[in-house]
């Protein structure tokens, strides 16, 4: 391995080295469990004996892929293996090659959350597949991989996910369905994690029953709390920009250590309604990835964003919109000669009885049900963040929403704002 020794828990070094005696080991718990570092050097010890010579990982999309599998943060195949893989390229993608004892071992690495990601496979005969986060993925893909490995020697599969709602299908389409062997991982499962930063997490989540449950017991809990729980991904998503285009604008929200998150949103004119497309996302948080980027830095990607929107749809845009609290953004984009105004955070709003914040989460919530958001599909700026956002966001005890997954949350209700106050009001 490229990197420094790690120090293994007996739990994954018992998920490591355990027998391949069921067809599909899932690996179900909370974030920063260690589960998924279990589940490289699971799978690397797998592909270093395994008879078959291609094999899959699937993420949402591929370069998720890559970041949680292929390099997975230092502990990812491409570190285990170090000087015996390469990144290659061949007719069926991109891919890892691995010289092993058993021969040449080539692991591709797709997306899989469309209904169509599964032409990326067709034709192929794989020995294995690893699902990553596998409850975001389109099941037209899970269900397809499983039939990509009939002709397997060593037929294998690998799931990781944190804990979903307990009526999610692919608990009983899948889990129920293969022969599975099922792990539980919490947080007390990850030796790196110091009881101070435990304490820290604890007391983070402990505002939210539901946040509580799944990040820290690694419960299936049915997301009472979510705000958004109207929203459906198939249902509010369309692989193209529909309906008379009226106009462009972005809308951004930034942070170092939390995420700075930007949104290029369209309206149509689609049916007898005006509709409000999210069209693409710009997402980075310095907490997630452990790496802090300069808000000038930002200023500087955001950019390129814009470029490759107006670009892609060859319209200009009329605003850009930013959270008033976030002025050295602002001053940034300024200075890279991007204007900007203040966005509609509700806080005029929040002088009225009954307003501020939830008159923004009310009109969101309208978008929804009345049919007037749509998520448009890109393989370069997509969604991933912000469908993982809509299904954590949820309500505290007393009711508020929680100051947790709320980054591209609170973007979107700046430009619902602003679609609500020209094309619905």
């Amino acid at each position: 391995m490229s990197k420094a020794k790690i120090e293994f828990s007996e739990k994954q070094l018992n998920c490591i080295y355990r027998p391949y005696d069921y067809t599909l080991d899932v690996f179900e718990g909370t974030p920063r469990s260690g589960k998924t570092t279990a589940a490289h050097f699971r799978y690397a010890d797998y592909l270093t004996n395994s008879k078959d010579s291609n094999h899959l990982i699937v993420a949402y999309n591929q370069e998720q892929a890559f970041r949680l599998f292929i390099d997975g943060d230092g502990t990812g195949l491409m570190h285990i293996f170090g000087n015996l893989c390469e990144i290659k390229h061949d007719e069926h993608g991109d891919h890892l090659q691995i010289q092993t004892p058993n021969g040449v071992k080539r692991v591709y690495y797709k997306g899989g959350s469309k209904s169509n990601s599964v032409g990326a496979i067709t034709g192929m005969s794989l020995g294995s597949v690893v699902f990553c986060e596998i409850n975001l993925l389109h099941m037209t893909m899970i269900q397809e991989c499983f039939r990509r490995t009939f002709a397997a020697q060593d037929r294998y599969y690998l799931a990781d996910l944190n804990p979903p709602s307990p009526n999610h299908p692919v608990i009983k389409e899948v889990f129920d369905v293969q022969n599975t062997r099922w792990t539980h991982w919490t947080i007390q499962d990850n030796p790196i994690i110091t009881d101070e930063r435990k304490k820290e997490i604890y007391e983070t989540l402990k505002n939210s029953p539901y946040l509580l449950d799944r990040d820290w017991y690694g419960k299936r809990v049915m997301p009472e709390g979510v705000i958004y729980s109207m929203f459906n991904n198939e249902k509010h998503t369309e692989n193209t920009l529909l309906g008379k285009r009226y106009e462009m604008y972005f809308v951004a929200d930034g942070g170092q250590s939390d995420a700075t998150s930007c949104s290029c949103n369209i309206v149509t004119r689609y049916g007898d309604k005006f509709r409000l497309n999210r069209t693409a996302h710009y997402y980075h948080s310095g907490t997630d990835t452990g790496q802090t980027k300069a808000m000038s830095t930002y200023a500087k990607e955001i950019k390129q964003f814009v470029k490759w929107c107006t670009d892609k749809y060859e319209m200009r845009f009329t605003e850009f919109f930013v959270d008033p609290a976030c002025k050295s953004l602002r001053e940034e984009l300024h200075l890279i000669g991007i204007d900007t105004s203040p966005a509609d955070n509700n806080a005029v709003d929040a002088k009225k009885k009954g307003g501020g914040i939830e008159v923004g989460i009310e009109r969101t919530q309208n978008t929804l049900t009345n049919e007037q958001f749509c998520l448009v599909d890109n393989n370069e700026y997509d969604h991933y963040h912000f469908v993982k956002e809509v299904g954590m966001y949820v309500r505290d005890d007393n009711g508020n929403p929680t100051d947790e997954y709320n980054h591209a949350m609170d973007e979107w209700r700046y430009s619902t704002n602003y679609f609500y106050r020209n094309y619905v009001i």
